[in-house]
């Protein structure tokens, strides 16, 4: 037997790849999946893709249906999990894959969730100096936010190295469809999706300050993209340098950050990520130049939204947190055509 453990939220695209990923993993039980908007249907009803879990029947979220496990997933919409999570049996370990233990401070929370304030937990992304270690010590681990994830990886180690100045740092960043969740939106209709692509929260989204909070920023223009695909985030991070830096100086600085990381590549001088690449993996592809004519940092990553942006990166400090190896039932190999 493995460790049991429960999927609240399980019929959205992150519950159903967490589902996914622990029928693969071989530490982890599934002991009950709960999505109140399709409590009765079969897994397979809504995952055609999990004949693994032909016989598991989705069950409404509430603490009766998730006591027995011993870790908890919450796949919830932002604002769900505080309650939830506070009514689990005490001992019960829980990682959070939406917002409402991310933020630090009160006052950014208020400002961009509103409501009371539920609380910071550990941060969930481990490659983060100090952070695999903090996060094996917990119970209680907030999940990074996809966009945040794909900003972070590039940006966090050029400012603490003190390369990259943190009060001028832009990001333009373009996600998969999936980002927006399942709920049905016009927006996101294939007939409004296909050839086009669009921004949309400029200048406003919720994920700016968390941004900021896990890379060291201190200013930051953020502009995300709704692009034509199911999944994926591709990155492009721009910064200031502090100093006369070429190229291959900037390439240390990641290089000597993610040696040894199982699920961040620094790829190849001259390579350029492709969310295709990191597609179906818990991989983060990286690359970092200087812009010949402006001098500003450029550094672009991909990864995959549901992936290392949710569901792979929760699980990943599920194993932390519960001694198993960390890279279990997870892969850095990507899937193609």
């Amino acid at each position: 037997m493995g460790v049991r453990v429960a999927v609240a939220g399980a019929s959205g695209y992150a519950g159903g790849e967490l589902l996914r990923l622990i029928a693969g993993h071989p530490g982890l039980d599934l002991v009950a999946a709960t999505g109140d908007s399709s409590a009765g249907r079969a897994v397979t009803d809504v995952h055609p893709h999990l004949p693994a879990y032909a016989d598991v029947t989705l069950r409404p979220t509430d603490v009766a249906e998730l006591a027995d496990a011993e870790l908890v997933f919450l796949a919830l919409p932002h604002g769900a999990s505080a309650a939830l999570s506070a009514s689990l049996p005490a001992g019960t370990r829980i990682v959070d894959l939406g917002a409402d233990h991310r933020l630090t401070d009160p006052a950014v929370w208020a400002k961009h969730y509103g409501g009371p304030y539920p609380g910071a937990w550990t941060y969930g992304l481990p490659e983060l100096p100090g952070q695999r270690a903090r996060i094996a010590d917990s119970d209680r681990v907030a999940a990074t936010g996809c966009y945040v994830v794909a900003s972070t990886l590039p940006l966090a180690p050029l400012i603490a190295a003190g390369v990259a100045a943190p009060d001028d740092v832009v990001v333009v960043a373009a996600s998969g469809t999936s980002g927006a969740g399942r709920s049905a939106a016009p927006h996101l209709l294939g007939s409004e999706v296909m050839n086009d692509v669009s921004a949309y929260k400029v200048g406003t989204h919720r994920h700016a300050p968390e941004i900021k909070q896990a890379a060291g920023a201190r200013t930051l223009s953020f502009t995300p993209l709704l692009a034509p695909m199911p999944r994926g985030i591709l990155a492009t991070v721009t910064a200031r340098p502090t100093g006369t830096t070429s190229a291959d100086e900037v390439r240390q600085v990641l290089a000597e950050a993610y040696a040894g990381e199982p699920f961040v590549t620094l790829l190849p001088a001259g390579a350029w990520p492709h969310t295709s690449a990191t597609y179906g993996s818990n991989a983060c592809h990286l690359q970092v130049t200087v812009d010949g004519d402006s001098g500003r940092i450029v550094a672009t990553s991909a990864i995959d939204n549901l992936g290392k942006g949710a569901a792979g990166q929760a699980v990943q400090c599920a194993n932390l947190m519960l001694g198993l190896p960390e890279t279990a039932g997870l892969t850095a190999n990507g899937v193609a055509p």
